[in-house]
C-alpha cells in the first residue's frame, strides 16, 4: 500500500507540464506595505514602503501597468454604491485612503469620483503624503474597468458576505457574452458566492466553503487519485504552508486539477493575509519548474523571472 501511495503521488512519474506560471496581480500594481503585526482593521495606506512607482491599487492605470508588466489576471475589489453600481475599492470604509468618511454605499459613483484616493498614503508616520492630491477621479466603477479592458482576465473580489451583492454582480456579469464571461472569476463570502453560482452555474467562483468542499475530501482520499466533484471547474488559492501536504504537490496535483478545469493559485505565507511572491527571492520557495498560478503584489519585479 505504501508503495502504491508513493508511486501514485510522486512527481517522478508526473506528466511533464508545459508553459509558464500564470501571474495574478493582486489589486493591479499598487503600493506595498509591511505585513508585520497586521490586523483586519489596520490602515495599510499608513505603512507603505518607500514608493518605487506612482501607481495606486484598484485603479485603471495600476491595472494597465500590471498587464504591461506581464500579469495574466488582475484581481480587484468591489464595493456597492448608493446608486446601484460597484465601485472598485478595497476598504470597508473610506477614511484610511481617501479624504472622506463612511462607506461607498453612502455615495453615488459620481461622488466617489470626486474623492482623492491617494490622500492617506504615508510611509513615514505622516511626515509626508506622496500621493495626496494625485488620486482625484481615480476610483473606477466595475463597468468602466470591464469596458476599458475588453480582452483581459479578472478575479473579482466581493468584499462582503451579503447575498444581495452576489445577485447584483450576477445581473451585471450575466449580460456578458460567453467568451467574455469565461475570462472572469469571482471570489468572496460564502453567501454571495453561492448566490452568484446559482445564477451563473458556468462561472468560475471561489469561497471558503468551496475551498473546504474540495480540499478536505481531497486530503482524505486524494492519494488514490480520486478528484472530488467539488474540485471541478473552480479556483483554488493554496497557501504555500499548506501546499506540500496536498497529494501529488506540485506537478501531479496541478495535472489533476487541470483535468477538471480548475485553476490553482499559490499564495505566500499561511493564507491569513494577501501575501504574495513579490521578489525573485520569493520565487525560489516554489517547486522547481512550477507552472501553476502565482499571487503577486509586484508583478513588475517577478514577471521576467517566470518566463
Amino acid at each position: 500500500m505504501s508503495l502504491f501511495i508513493f508511486l501514485n503521488n510522486s512527481n517522478l512519474f508526473a506528466k511533464d507540464r508545459e508553459g509558464n506560471p500564470l501571474l495574478l496581480a493582486h489589486r493591479g500594481l499598487g503600493q506595498t506595505f509591511s505585513m508585520e503585526g497586521i490586523q483586519g482593521d489596520t490602515c495599510t495606506a499608513e505603512r507603505i514602503f518607500k514608493p518605487e512607482h506612482s501607481f495606486l491599487e484598484n485603479t485603471i492605470p495600476s491595472m494597465e501597468a500590471a498587464f504591461k508588466n506581464g500579469a495574466d489576471v488582475v484581481e480587484l475589489d468591489i464595493k456597492p454604491t448608493k446608486d446601484g453600481q460597484f465601485a472598485v475599492f478595497h476598504d470597508w470604509t473610506l477614511e484610511c485612503r481617501t479624504n472622506a468618511e463612511g462607506t461607498t454605499k453612502e455615495y453615488t459613483m459620481e461622488e466617489l469620483k470626486q474623492l482623492d484616493i491617494g490622500y492617506g498614503y504615508t510611509g513615514n508616520n505622516g511626515k509626508t503624503y506622496p500621493f495626496r492630491g494625485k488620486g482625484v477621479g481615480l476610483m473606477p466603477s466595475l463597468n468602466e474597468v470591464l469596458e476599458h479592458f475588453p480582452d483581459n482576465s479578472f478575479l473579482i473580489h466581493i468584499k462582503s458576505d451579503a447575498p444581495e451583492e452576489g445577485k447584483q454582480l450576477a445581473e451585471l456579469l450575466s449580460k456578458l457574452p460567453a467568451k467574455r464571461l469565461a475570462q472572469m472569476t469571482v471570489y468572496g463570502g460564502d453567501q454571495p458566492i453561492a448566490t452568484i453560482k446559482e445564477e451563473i452555474p458556468e462561472l468560475r467562483v471561489m469561497s471558503k466553503a468551496t475551498l473546504k468542499s474540495c480540499l478536505l475530501p481531497y486530503i482524505a482520499v486524494g492519494w488514490t487519485g480520486y478528484i472530488p466533484s467539488a474540485c471541478e471547474k473552480t479556483q483554488l488559492h493554496i497557501p504555500e504552508k499548506i501546499a506540500p501536504w496536498l497529494w501529488g504537490w506540485s506537478e501531479k496535483f496541478l495535472n489533476r486539477m487541470d483535468s477538471v478545469d480548475t485553476r490553482v493559485i499559490v499564495v505566500a505565507g499561511d493564507g491569513s493575509w494577501s501575501e504574495g511572491y513579490d521578489t525573485p527571492e520569493d520565487l525560489k520557495r516554489l517547486p522547481a519548474n512550477y507552472s501553476g498560478g502565482i499571487w503577486t503584489n509586484r508583478v513588475d519585479r517577478i514577471s521576467s523571472h517566470t518566463k
